[in-house]
């Protein structure tokens, strides 16, 4: 590599690393405006003033970029699990910790539910293949061992994480029921782990 190439990547990672939040910020502009399911990679693009290629060589098709919409919000809350204060972050007891869990995850796909059903039905089984909620589950589980260490903690953890499936959270808000659903999950951690 010469030196005019060594200085010409530095730039183009800056370049991509624009164009990457250019097209976060067009999509949910757009998302907030029309609804996910609305949403097309040439919107995107040209709201973003990048290609329909930039678009898909970073996220690959609508269900890639909403998921990584969807990320931005779920990495915020990730950190507050890794560094945060209690009862979420860590010092608190592990039922503490599944409860305020249970309820912020609840609270925060409620209010991104239309990215949330986007992303879970983008293909069979979508949920399950997403790294967000492979994390959820883990730590959950392991949240569920150190609280219970005689229950199966990966199917207590799946268990208590089955209500913030996209479907049943619509269909919770259809029920008019949204505003009751973090007290119920922590009632419900609470019920299954004393």
């Amino acid at each position: 590599m010469n030196e005019l190439e060594s200085e010409r990547i530095p730039v183009m990672r800056a370049d991509a690393i624009r164009n990457h939040q250019k097209v976060l910020t067009a999509a949910d502009r757009l998302v907030r405006r029309h609804g996910a399911e609305a949403l097309t990679i040439a919107d995107v693009a040209a709201a973003s003033g990048v290609g329909n290629g930039t678009v898909i060589r970073r996220f690959g098709d609508k269900a890639g970029l909403l998921a990584s919409l969807l990320g931005e919000h779920e990495r915020r809350l990730q950190e507050e699990i890794i560094r945060g204060k209690p009862p979420l972050g860590p010092g608190a007891a592990p039922l503490a910790r599944i409860e305020e869990f249970l309820a912020r995850l609840a609270k925060l796909y409620l209010r991104e539910l239309d990215l949330v059903h986007a992303s879970e039905t983008a293909a069979p089984g979508a949920r399950y293949r997403v790294g967000a909620h492979a994390a959820w589950r883990q730590h959950v589980t392991m949240l569920v061992q150190q609280a219970r260490p005689g229950l199966d903690a990966p199917l207590v953890a799946h268990l208590l994480l089955a209500p913030l499936d996209a479907e049943a959270l619509a269909e919770t808000k259809r029920m008019r029921r949204a505003a009751a659903l973090p007290d119920a999950l922590r009632l419900l951690a609470r019920a299954v782990l004393r």
